[in-house]
């Protein structure tokens, strides 16, 4: 049912790109305010996706939804309702797409970090890719629809038929009861902390910075066709809204066909070299789109290209998720789709100004050039780590509900210290082996690290990490994953003797008390 509520969603979504970019051709000539669309719709989620993805992870996220897709369907009517009126300038329509995403950006993380809790983890990648494809069957058919209705009835009616759509998400939300989530023994997050966290996180995770990099590189070059595609139909192609709905909707046919083939692709190459085999074939497909001039030929070329963007899309979009533990999924993902609505609203600004002056075709070719050399990221950064680490919680770091003298939760900083007996002869080794932590301690909540040797006794190391409360240090016994387990025991097994390292706890004294 969310699947379907989704997919009728996305077709009023297409279906309204298709009246506002029509809408905004008629309204002016000039190339950059069309691509200033895309902008104004990807600056919202630039700067809200974060307090957004926050939230996200903090309250109930079906009211969010439901609350979100509320205020999208209401703007999307007022919209219709100004076009219809007449009253409607560029910088009025731009105003618009900026409050329609203003809404889209509360509704993304959420909805997006939805997808493991409606599955289980092994499907995961499956639900992803389907979520492709409600994405590029509305692609298909909703740009051919806005078309359709465009040339009968005007913009006005696609973005009364959005509203609708969008409206149908809520009642299918209204209705759906997710399972209870366990309780967590640590304390509730406040928003401020949840946000330093996620920010903290991203800057940490090995797991999820290669695919932030890549995905912004992609995006960057990947955008210039939504950005130009309009200009390109009414100067390079002098085709009317239907044919252009047409046009969009061969994206997404392509896409839809590839999605079946999508999961023997995954079987064959690993993320990192199908990332770079669609990227060169986007690539070429760019160059080839600058050089014709036949409406016919530009379906098949952007039926090919629906075929290469779905290879791309999901795969990104996959490889955020696993990298994402349950804490820190919707904010996580909302820094995700900060980077690509970053890239896209970057990219609008980027290659309209280069169509402006230099035309369509030499945009096309320098996106085309700068998505081919993306593909050099991919040894310096490499994604397949998402499909290496098990990021499930351990749970094997002990309890510490039994420490009674911690006057307050939110006392701090906490100093962790482990003390560890080594073999000197094994130093290298071991600190090898326990720098490889640090990234995790760091990642999960500590602000410093480091690891010390006694002087006086070469065979003592005491690893040190300061957490800024006692309560985000209780958070961190929550975050620990199954792979910092494995990398924390190969450190400890260079411990000498019967006894595991020594774990101590200590807590900020204040200042000194005042006599008398």
């Amino acid at each position: 049912a969310l699947w379907l509520a989704m997919l009728t969603s996305n077709i009023g979504t297409w279906a309204h790109d298709v009246g506002a970019a029509w809408l905004m051709t008629s309204l002016t000539t000039s190339p950059l305010m069309v691509s200033l669309l895309q902008t104004a719709a990807s600056i919202p989620v630039l700067i809200l996706a974060l307090p957004a993805g926050s939230l996200a992870d903090l309250v109930d996220r079906r009211r969010l939804l439901i609350g979100a897709n509320i205020t999208i369907a209401v703007i999307a009517a007022l919209l219709g309702g100004a076009a219809l009126a007449g009253v409607m300038t560029p910088e009025l329509l731009l105003a618009f797409t900026f409050a329609l995403g203003l809404g889209t950006a509360f509704s993304n993380p959420a909805w997006q970090a939805t997808v493991p809790e409606l599955v289980p983890k092994s499907l995961v990648p499956s639900a992803t890719t389907l979520g492709g494809v409600s994405v590029n069957l509305a692609r298909a058919l909703g740009p051919a629809l806005g078309g359709v209705i465009v040339a009968a009835a005007g913009p006005p009616a696609v973005f009364v038929l959005n509203a609708v759509a969008t409206f149908v998400i809520v009642l299918v939300v209204w209705r759906w009861r997710p399972a209870p989530s366990a309780g967590s023994v640590a304390p509730a997050e406040r928003l401020a902390g949840a946000m330093r966290a996620g920010i903290r996180f991203v800057r940490f995770s090995e797991e999820l910075r290669p695919v932030l990099i890549r995905a912004l590189a992609f995006i960057v070059c990947g955008s210039a066709l939504w950005a130009l595609l309009p200009v390109l139909a009414r100067q390079q192609l002098g085709i009317g809204a239907t044919q252009y709905g047409l046009l969009l909707g061969s994206v997404g046919a392509g896409a839809v066909t590839a999605s079946s083939f999508l999961p023997a692709w995954r079987k064959r190459l690993n993320v990192d070299s199908l990332v770079v085999v669609a990227s060169l074939a986007l690539a070429a497909l760019l160059a080839l789109l600058s050089t014709i001039r036949s409406y016919p030929l530009t379906l098949v070329v952007m039926f090919v290209i629906g075929m290469a963007w779905i290879a791309l899309m999901p795969t990104f979009n996959v490889a955020a998720i696993q990298a994402l533990p349950s804490w820190v999924r919707a904010r996580g993902l909302a820094i995700y789709n900060v980077i690509f609505m970053g890239g896209t609203a970057i990219g609008g600004i980027v290659w309209g100004t280069i169509a402006t002056t230099m035309g369509v075709p030499a945009a096309f070719l320098i996106a085309a050039g700068g998505l081919a050399a993306s593909v050099l990221l991919a040894p310096l950064f490499p994604m397949r780590r998402v499909e290496q680490a098990d990021l499930s919680p351990s749970e094997h770091w002990p309890s510490l509900e039994g420490v009674t003298n911690v006057a307050e939760p939110d006392a701090g900083p906490a100093l962790i210290t482990v003390e560890y007996q080594i073999d000197p002869a094994r130093r290298d080794e071991f600190v090898r082996l326990v720098h490889a932590t640090r990234a995790a301690r760091r990642r999960d909540g500590a602000y410093a690290w480091g690891i010390y040797q006694d002087t006086s006794d070469p065979s003592r190391y005491i690893e040190s990490f300061l957490v800024e409360s006692w309560s985000e240090h209780l958070r961190q016994h929550t975050r620990v994953t199954k792979h910092d387990q494995e990398r924390e025991a190969l450190a400890r097994a260079l411990q000498v003797g019967p006894d595991p390292p020594v774990v101590k706890h200590y807590l900020d004294a204040g200042a000194p008390r005042k006599r008398g």
